[in-house]
């Protein structure tokens, strides 16, 4: 047993922690399972049933049913299961409602990016993209909302997220385009201001992937019903005939096949989250574990957040700065902790700067937060001998 920790200035030495995170997964997609989550708990009678099937639908229809209680969704907005995942869903938005008038895109983290790529170089739009470095927000004041406006509502591999929708404004011309899946569940959010919003089960609620949920509300209704695009569209975007929007697939009538057994996992997990007392139980447990976090950064002084300021610090997926580290220490970092079990996945995304990133999410026991710190000073030490 290696008996070495650090602090800013020397190695000194520590026996390794003696308790581990009961469930190590810290994930930032697909994220930790629900508390008291096994496969024997799903329903399966939809299971080898067609999705076409009264039951096949029925199921769907639920599942679109609790996550509006959930959400604490309106009736003008519409929410459909579509292909994909979250970046399904959030492509099937650009390609079917971009184009009508001008573009706006913001980018401080890799998936913001993929959208510029996306509307530059495959639909051919000349978007005004206003970026800021990863831990940054762009001024969101200056902002020109005669345009369609595209952003990330909680940056996934940054750690940053918008702080509220005061930045929206109610009179705006263009279209809100959230990329909301590492936000949904986890923030209560003002969807008079959201024209579009698209996420993933496997974020907030720990469900499986190849999903994406897309919402809309009555002002993206209307783009799509009275916009054509200049570009052909392939059949799994399709959201209109005969230009009228396809309300079937807002009522559990999906594009494509979707997988019943991942409908059921969601299911699961949206009634685990109902018995919490819905969204405000989802938050509490984010914010507590995100509380639980900043208290193990503040206690380290080789240990920062990548997102300096508080108020644009997402409580989901929080991305920190380890003093002195590059992308192989981190590396290195994160072996040790999934070689004891004691933390799975922690190491920050490819494209943002080296460091760690720990899932919060409402799926993840604070105590599991709390048990992590040691462990931290444990990994930090040994790389730092090595």
């Amino acid at each position: 047993m290696t008996e070495n920790t650090v602090t800013d200035a020397a190695i000194v030495s520590i026996a390794k922690p003696a308790t581990k995170p009961a469930r190590p997964y810290f994930s930032s997609g697909p994220c930790a399972k629900p508390p008291g989550w096994s496969p024997e708990k799903l329903a399966t009678e939809s299971l080898g049933r067609s999705h076409r099937s009264k039951l096949g639908k029925t199921r769907l229809q639920y599942c679109i049913d609790l996550m509006r209680e959930a959400l604490r969704l309106p009736d003008t907005h519409r929410i459909g299961i579509v292909p994909g995942s979250d970046t399904g869903a959030f492509e099937m938005a650009m390609w079917t409602m971009l184009g009508a008038r001008g573009v706006t895109t913001l980018a401080w983290e890799s998936f913001g990016e993929g959208w510029v790529t996306d509307a530059v170089k495959q639909l051919k739009l000349e978007p005004n993209v206003v970026r800021a470095e990863y831990g940054q927000l762009p001024d969101l004041d200056s902002l020109d909302w005669s345009t369609d406006v595209l952003f990330t509502w909680n940056g996934t591999t940054s750690g940053v997220r918008v702080p509220d929708g005061e930045w929206i404004p109610a009179d705006r011309e263009g279209l809100s385009f959230a990329d909301a899946t590492s936000a949904v569940f986890a923030y209560d959010l003002p969807w008079d201001k959201i024209d579009v919003a698209t996420f993933s089960w496997q974020k907030v609620l720990g469900g499986e992937g190849a999903h994406g949920v897309l919402i809309l509300g009555p002002r993206a209704v209307e783009r799509l019903t009275e916009y054509t695009p200049a570009w052909p569209l392939p059949k799994v975007f399709r959201l209109v005939s005969k230009g009228a929007l396809a309300e079937g697939v807002f009522k559990g009538e999906t594009i494509n096949t979707p997988s019943m057994l991942a409908v059921e996992d969601a299911i699961f997990a949206l009634e685990w989250a109902k018995g919490l007392g819905g969204l405000d139980g989802l938050i509490a447990r984010a914010t507590a574990n995100a509380d639980a976090l900043n208290k193990i950064v503040a206690e380290r002084d080789w240990l920062g957040h990548l997102a300096e300021l508080h108020g644009i610090r997402s409580k989901t997926s929080v991305c920190l700065t380890v003093a002195g580290a590059d992308e192989a220490f981190i590396k290195k970092m994160a072996s040790l902790l999934e070689k004891e079990g004691a933390a799975y996945d922690v190491a920050g995304y490819r494209d943002a700067p080296p460091g760690l990133r720990i899932w919060c999410g409402a799926t993840v026991d604070t105590a599991d937060i709390e048990a992590l710190g040691p462990w931290l000073d444990w990994a930090y030490a040994e790389a730092k001998a090595a």
